[in-house]
C-alpha cells in the first residue's frame, strides 16, 4: 500500500490553475509521485471549500474560474481514485481546539489548524502543501513542500 499524503489547497490551486506559481511542480508530483502510485493523496473536504474560494477570486488571477467550473474540479479531485477522503471528527475538533489555545494562534490559523488536526486524527503524517510554515508549526507532521 502506498503512503498517504494530506493535501493542503495551495496544492491543488496549483495543480489547477496555470498562473498560480507552482502550477509546473504541482503537476510534475501527480505525474511522478501520485499516478505512479508511490502515494495515495488524503483529502478533508475543507479544503474543497476554500480550493473554490480561491480559484474563484479575481482578485488573486487574471482568468479565475467560474464557481460552477471550481466545483466540477473541486468533484473530480474528491472522487479520483487516486485520493482517500478524509472527514473531521471529534477528535480532530479537539486537537484543533488544544492547538489553537496551546500555540496562541490567532484568526488567521483557523483553516489551517483544523486540516492539520483532520489528518492527524486520521493517521496522516504528511501534508502536500506550498506553505510549509503553515504546518511545521504543529511538530507533527512530515511536511512536502513544492
Amino acid at each position: 500500500m502506498s503512503d498517504r499524503v494530506g493535501v493542503d489547497t495551495t496544492f491543488l490551486v496549483e495543480a489547477e490553475v496555470r498562473e498560480a506559481p507552482n502550477h509546473g511542480k504541482a503537476r510534475r508530483y501527480l505525474s511522478d509521485v501520485v499516478f505512479s502510485g508511490k502515494v495515495q493523496l488524503a483529502l478533508a473536504p475543507q479544503v474543497l471549500t476554500e480550493f473554490a474560494h480561491v480559484v474563484t477570486d479575481p482578485r488573486r488571477f487574471t482568468r479565475p474560474l467560474e464557481m460552477t467550473e471550481a466545483i466540477v474540479r473541486a468533484d473530480l479531485w474528491w472522487r479520483a481514485k487516486e485520493v482517500v477522503q478524509v472527514f473531521p471528527s471529534a477528535e480532530s475538533t479537539d486537537t484543533f481546539l488544544d492547538w489553537m489555545r496551546e500555540r496562541r494562534l490567532g484568526r488567521k490559523r483557523l483553516l489551517d489548524t483544523h486540516l492539520a488536526a483532520t489528518y492527524g486524527a486520521a493517521g496522516i503524517a504528511t501534508i502536500l502543501t506550498s506553505n510549509a510554515r503553515d504546518f511545521g508549526v504543529f511538530g507533527v507532521f512530515t511536511v512536502v513542500s513544492l
